[in-house]
């Protein structure tokens, strides 16, 4: 299949179409807004598809719940603040187990903040973000065409645990174009969950909610709940390395600021400087093991984010004290460029007396 040229946002859009989503639910928010409309041109088109552009993000995420319990596959987009006002919403997809996909383009923050791109929202989206034990998956594509790859495996992981799963962007992988292919079509007849709620024909109506009276069954349900997270923590933790094996410096960066790190890290070689990377692909679950593995390697690492250090905790928790670890960040929506980073790697390697 041909390659085509989309920006970001729109990727996601077709990507999701061809995974069978029949609904999405929304509320402009830049920097994401192109996802939205191109779900209202090209959704809003397919026989028993729903575009809605609701009042508000809270209506949205409320809307995804409902259409989720009849078996369908749903999705909402937001940015940010917008994603904050939606949490309750995916506490309660998550107590129900109801898959969904939920993707956030992040911008500068907190508060309002700007509308350039950043990875602030790393703790809100690993951390569950809303209230009670829970977890989302959480997906961070660095490409257009990890976006198209990962927006349908985003679905699939949804329906296979039954639980929301998260698409972590920021404004300048959902802005820029680049050339993508897609490697499914979208079906004929989107699936229907076997669980589904649609009428009861026949049989015993079913109840679904998140309220019990009853601590022991609220913590059986609790439990349940963890025993799936361990089972997907043993079973889809993604991450790609770069040039690790013989390297002194090992740089950790996720989503776009990976790609800029990557930059920086072929530039560190042609410089003669051992470095090499490791991408977290899944941040929950983050690559624990991996992380410290290579702690056998070496003892240096760098991370590198668009934010003050949040990632930062989750490879403090994986190394474990068996290392060094330096950080280097730009919070509010400044994007570094490769040879800034390129400065800070030099800057480690020379002062831990790598050369």
């Amino acid at each position: 299949m041909a390659k085509v040229l989309m920006n970001g946002n729109s990727i996601i859009g077709e990507a999701a179409i061809r995974a069978g989503c029949q609904c999405y639910f929304g509320y402009p928010i830049t920097p994401q807004n192109e996802l939205t409309e191109y779900m209202a041109t090209h959704l809003s088109r397919r026989k028993g598809c729903t575009f809605i552009q609701a009042e508000s993000e809270i209506s949205a995420i409320n809307m995804v719940y409902g259409a989720s319990l009849t078996g369908v596959r749903a999705m909402t987009s937001s940015s940010s603040p917008g994603i904050s006002l939606k949490q309750e919403g995916i506490s309660y997809l998550s107590a129900c187990q109801l898959p969904a996909v939920i993707v956030n383009m992040s911008r500068g923050g907190p508060g309002l903040g700007s509308i350039s791109a950043a990875q602030s929202d790393y703790f809100q989206a690993t951390r569950g973000g809303g209230h009670g034990d829970y977890r989302t998956i959480v997906l961070a594509p660095s490409s257009g065409q990890e976006l198209a790859d990962y927006t349908h495996r985003a679905f699939e992981l949804a329906d296979k645990y039954l639980l929301p799963v998260i698409i972590l962007g920021d404004g300048m992988l959902g802005q820029m174009m680049e050339p993508v292919e897609f490697k499914h079509e979208a079906p004929e007849v989107p699936p229907v969950r076997e669980n589904a709620v649609r009428g009861a024909k026949g049989r015993p109506s079913v109840a679904i909610t998140t309220f019990t009276s009853k601590p022991a069954e609220l913590e059986e349900i609790n439990w349940s709940l963890f025993r799936r997270y361990q089972m997907i923590q043993r079973q889809e933790t993604t991450y790609d390395t770069y040039m690790i094996d013989d390297a002194k410096l090992i740089v950790i960066a996720f989503g776009v600021a990976a790609r800029i790190a990557k930059g920086a890290v072929k530039n560190a070689r042609a410089q003669g400087l051992k470095v090499g990377m490791i991408r977290p692909v899944t941040l929950w679950p983050f690559p624990m093991e991996a992380v410290a593995a290579l702690t056998n390697k070496t003892k240096y690492f760098l991370v590198f984010e668009m934010n003050m250090g949040q990632m930062l905790e989750d490879v403090q928790l994986a190394v474990c004290g068996n290392g060094d670890i330096s950080f280097y960040g730009r919070p509010g929506g400044v994007i570094p460029t490769p040879s800034e980073v390129l400065k800070v790697i030099s800057r480690q390697y020379y002062q831990k007396g790598l050369k």
